[in-house]
């Protein structure tokens, strides 16, 4: 018999998951452990920096879970033919997904087309490599307004990105319902929604999934899951 935790099914809450190891002092061992963790769980990416990206694509090779890495990461501010080259190098290395930085001071600027050709540029160079790769754009809501978080949200889905996410974990704040509903009624079922920072706990991980959310960057997955097999009836 099937168990599940508020409606939800252990594997609907694993792959909602991309088990995030992206802070700078990392070490190969623990690139190592989370590949392992994300491949008992069965989650849907592990999501880590440019430089793991070749070793956890070997690692994951025979499993379920994808690679995901990070583009312009954590600011967005590197150029767009620097995002270009990252997006064609992860691709090339194993990377299945990426989560790109937008340009946030250009959108705080107003320069909205810059944001826009600077995500498309992304999403082209990366399809080319790999027709079903994902795009998800990070737009660290912690910086924005809600007028602006609607406004990427828009030019988001104009330059043909597959996500939009809140935010990096860098910032001073990470994902809130809030915000993640706004996204969500913003693009629809016409894009995805990714809710990341400060995801810790199962109840905060469905609550997100409540509002449309169907990924969510978290670090603390063996936590989370391992409260939903003690939780789950």
């Amino acid at each position: 018999m099937t168990t599940s935790y508020r409606g939800y099914t252990f594997e609907q809450v694993a792959k909602t998951i991309d088990h995030s190891v992206l802070k700078p002092d990392a070490t190969k061992n623990d690139i190592i452990a989370a590949c392992s963790l994300a491949a008992k769980y069965h989650v849907a990416t592990v999501c880590i920096r440019p430089m793991d990206v070749a070793l956890a694509a070997s690692l994951l090779a025979n499993t379920d879970v994808g690679v995901a890495t990070v583009i312009g990461f954590p600011h967005g501010t590197t150029t767009t033919a620097t995002k270009v080259f990252e997006a064609v190098e992860a691709i090339r290395n194993g990377a299945t997904e990426l989560d790109m930085v937008l340009n946030v001071s250009a959108l705080i600027s107003g320069d909205y087309q810059l944001v826009e050709e600077d995500i498309r540029a992304v999403v082209l160079a990366a399809k080319g490599q790999l027709e079903t790769a994902s795009i998800k754009v990070i737009f660290e809501t912690a910086l924005l307004t809600p007028e602006l978080i609607v406004k990427a949200c828009e030019l988001s889905e104009k330059a043909r990105a597959d996500y939009v996410k809140t935010s990096t974990g860098f910032a001073s704040e990470g994902a809130t319902i809030e915000n993640v509903r706004l996204m969500k009624a913003t693009v629809g079922d016409r894009m995805k929604v990714k809710s990341s920072g400060g995801v810790r706990t199962l109840d905060q991980l469905i609550d997100f999934m409540n509002e449309g959310v169907t990924r969510s960057g978290c670090s603390a997955t063996e936590a989370v899951l391992s409260e939903f097999l003690a939780n789950a009836r």
